[in-house]
């Protein structure tokens, strides 16, 4: 049965998928003054969304309609040239599968996990549970669209002490260019994955493996 309602649950901070712990980027950001009040995170959560978050809208998509799952985990390999974003991916995918085989088990949910023990990447994993919840590709795409700023717009409030209300309308100001992005997303993953994005974002993947050699920090990435 299809219900959009599911969405709420999936797209919901508080599901328990272990993206409260990464801050997409904002710490290494925030610790080399790009980031330093909401117009620098609205600027950032943009750029990322346009980037990264296109990419992996579109590998999420691509697995709610039905692509072929391992080879979609392998397009994300090639789309992510950070070893550490890799390793970071295929950690939150591991976690996302757990609470999404015991909220919408299934079949094909059940072979990813014993194809990818240590993990799929997130946004595959994430595409093929909204598929188990009977939600479609733009919905997937949607969640990741949404994840891609949120995860940000979250930890620079607790990084800079950021009034919650101005982060706040930072997404909200966003939500015109969550919808075009999910819907290109979409439309590119019903052309199959040779037609997948690949845009990517060269100082996020530098950033990210400096920030994983911090000896302190407050996110895992």
């Amino acid at each position: 049965m299809t219900t959009r309602a599911a969405l709420l649950v999936l797209a919901d901070g508080r599901f328990p998928a272990g993206g409260h712990a990464h801050s997409g980027g904002a710490e290494p950001a925030v610790a080399a003054g790009r980031i330093r009040d909401a117009q620098d995170l609205a600027d950032y959560c943009l750029g990322r969304l346009h980037t990264t978050g296109l990419t992996s809208a579109a590998l999420a998509a691509g697995a709610a309609h039905g692509l072929d799952p391992l080879a979609l985990d392998e397009a994300a390999d090639a789309r992510t040239p950070s070893p550490a974003l890799r390793a970071v991916a295929r950690k939150l995918g591991r976690q996302l599968m757990r609470a999404a085989r015991a909220t919408w088990p299934s079949a094909e949910l059940a072979a990813l996990a014993a194809a990818r023990p240590r993990g799929a990447h997130q946004p595959v994993v994430l595409g093929l549970t909204a598929r188990a919840a009977g939600l479609g590709p733009e919905d997937a795409a949607h969640c990741v669209a949404y994840e891609t700023v949120s995860g940000p717009a979250t930890a620079v409030v607790r990084l800079l002490s950021l009034d919650p209300f101005e982060a706040t309308a930072v997404l909200a100001r966003l939500t015109p260019a969550l919808d075009r992005v999910a819907a290109q997303a979409a439309a590119a993953a019903r052309e199959g994955i040779g037609a997948l994005p690949a845009a990517s974002a060269p100082l996020l993947d530098i950033t990210a493996e400096a920030h994983a050699a911090w000896p302190v920090r407050l996110f895992a990435s």
